[in-house]
């Protein structure tokens, strides 16, 4: 019979169970993303728990129906963000609880783990990422980070130091009348529009960071002035994104002197920013390999949880 490892990921965007192998294998992935009124830019940390309170359990359903006639040997779920001792967000507490209790009436492991190791787990899947140390950079809503990853342990480098990149594209799509999240809307705008550069990338070199709020100052004045149409606003973003976070990606790799990047989060599932950003670093810095995780593993999902539960599983194994 087929052992499976489940994974479970409650965020501030989305709702996510999934279920891998033991050897790695993606058996199935269920997300919904959390419900937005229309005009708002995200959710209360209590509203988001109370919509992961009554989406899990019907995606849980249809994970269940995934994996009928398989064994469950384990359950790992995202009970913080990331690393940081002090790191907590409510959210994650909901998928950690259904976890922990799943497991204990099933009589098998439970396993915790963060949010951003989860995010690279699954980035990481097919992303064509060589072995030993490289550049992880997660950019999404609430975090946009560079870090170092050596030996399995992550270390912050750098990031922004005001405003995340998920939130320039959101409040820039909303102010253009677009849906929370924006992400996909933006994009598709941007594809119709043209940059010149209009916004500098403000770059922090002995902090290794970037500053975004200025850009969305500019952003939302264009907006009420009219300054530009809506194509060429959503273009300036995403090429302002790929000026700054390259600036990022290169700062990192020449104090580090690590030669591979991986960039993740649900705003590097755009494909107008990978391809903006791999044609900046090319031009940069050819020998520098940036890597990017399949576009369904970019953005929040359980993916990771499940694989870092599954190789928690097997290490057990082996002692």
């Amino acid at each position: 019979m087929t052992q499976v490892c489940l994974g479970i990921d409650t965020s501030c965007y989305t709702t996510s169970c999934a279920a891998v192998t033991l050897s790695g294998e993606v058996v199935a992935s269920c997300r919904k993303l959390l419900p937005v009124p229309a005009g708002s830019r995200g959710l209360r940390q209590s509203e988001a728990v109370f919509a992961h309170v009554r989406q899990l359990p019907e995606l849980m359903e249809a994970l269940g129906h995934a994996v009928a006639g398989m064994e469950i040997a384990a359950v790992c779920a995202s009970r913080t963000p990331r690393d940081d001792p002090q790191s907590y967000m409510p959210v994650f507490q909901v998928g950690d609880a259904q976890a922990r209790a799943l497991a204990a009436m099933l009589g098998v492991p439970s396993f915790a783990s963060t949010h951003q190791r989860g995010h690279l787990a699954a980035a990481r899947l097919d992303s064509g990422l060589a072995g030993g140390d490289f550049l992880a950079v997660h950019l999404s809503g609430g975090t946009t980070e560079l870090l170092a990853m050596q030996a399995e342990a992550l270390t912050l480098l750098g990031g922004t130091l005001d405003l995340h990149a998920g939130q320039l594209v959101d409040r820039t799509g909303v102010a253009l009348g677009l849906s929370f999240p924006s992400g996909p809307q933006l994009e598709a705008l941007a594809k119709e529009g043209h940059a010149e550069a209009r916004l500098p990338a403000s770059f922090d070199r002995a902090a290794c960071g970037i500053h975004l709020s200025g850009a969305e100052t500019q952003v939302q004045r264009w907006i009420r002035e009219e300054a530009l149409p809506p194509r060429d606003i959503a273009r300036e973003v995403f090429d302002f994104l790929a000026r700054s976070t390259a600036r990022l990606i290169l700062c990192g790799a020449e104090r580090t002197g690590i030669r591979q990047a991986l960039i993740f989060g649900g705003v590097a599932s755009s494909a107008l920013l990978r391809e903006l950003l791999a044609e900046r670093i090319r031009k940069a810095d050819p020998a520098l390999h940036v890597c990017f995780g399949r576009p369904e593993y970019s953005g929040d999902n359980a993916v990771g949880a499940a694989l870092i539960g599954a190789e928690k599983l097997r290490k057990q194994f082996i002692h």
